[in-house]
């Protein structure tokens, strides 16, 4: 009797499955890998603002401010620039590279802290924004991020809280998701959680808000004509002087 040839192999049923299933998890390696990438600029985004602000600090201490300017209050927040005029290149970083090397800025706001009549303490906020394109203006008619002053009122009703109204139109464009915002009369820092998915104006707060009914928070804006946000982090510390 004639026995039948026996072929050993791979039906092309078989090598679809085979392939579809690689491309699947392919895709998913892909994703994780661009994942991975983000995350890891975040990190190395923010280790060097941490280096950048310690640098900001020193700074303004170097370069110090009067804790007696009559521009000085406890219940609003200043620009350090007014309190002191540098050399714009000193708010680029890092200080050893020339100006078109430096890749991040910072900027400060300043206010007093009532402890006492002579205590010569000042509540210092630093933001640390990564470098823009030469041509690439801010609000106001800033060549470099710094932060603008928006005015802002709480929501009425229970529930709403941790929700504030920007008040002037077209403002509502300076203040984004995942924003860092300082309340102009405590100082106090804030994350913008999410805008109110009912009306643009309405940004959500990571925590009840501390502040009065009416007043105005300061945040590094993004560009004009839209962009990137720009800032980095914000630090806090008290000073001396």
């Amino acid at each position: 009797m004639k026995k039948k040839r026996q072929y050993i192999g791979f039906s092309l049923t078989e090598v679809l499955l085979a392939v579809g299933t690689l491309a699947i998890g392919m895709i998913f390696i892909g994703g994780t890998f661009f994942a991975g990438i983000h995350l890891t600029t975040i990190a190395t985004e923010r280790t060097i603002a941490a280096v950048v602000a310690d640098e900001a600090f020193a700074k303004i201490r170097l370069f110090g401010v009067n804790p007696s300017n009559q521009n000085l209050v406890a219940n609003q927040l200043i620009p350090f620039e007014v309190l002191n005029t540098i050399a714009p290149d000193e708010f680029a970083y890092p200080s050893t590279k020339t100006l078109a090397e430096k890749q991040y800025y910072w900027s400060a706001l300043c206010r007093l802290v009532q402890s006492g009549p002579a205590n010569r303490l000042l509540q210092v906020t630093v933001f640390v924004s990564r470098k823009v394109g030469s041509g690439t203006t801010y609000p106001g008619g800033a060549k470099r991020p710094i932060p603008v002053q928006v005015d802002v009122s709480v929501v009425s009703g229970i529930g709403n809280e941790n929700k504030l109204t920007i008040n002037v139109p077209g403002e509502e464009t300076f203040i984004n998701d995942g924003c860092k915002i300082v309340d102009n009369r405590t100082g106090q820092l804030y994350r913008v959680v999410q805008r109110d998915v009912d009306a643009s104006n309405i940004i959500v707060l990571d925590r009840v808000w501390q502040g009065g009914l009416n007043g105005s928070v300061w945040v590094v804006p993004p560009p004009v004509g839209g962009g990137r946000y720009p800032c980095i982090a914000v630090y806090q510390e008290v000073l001396r002087f």
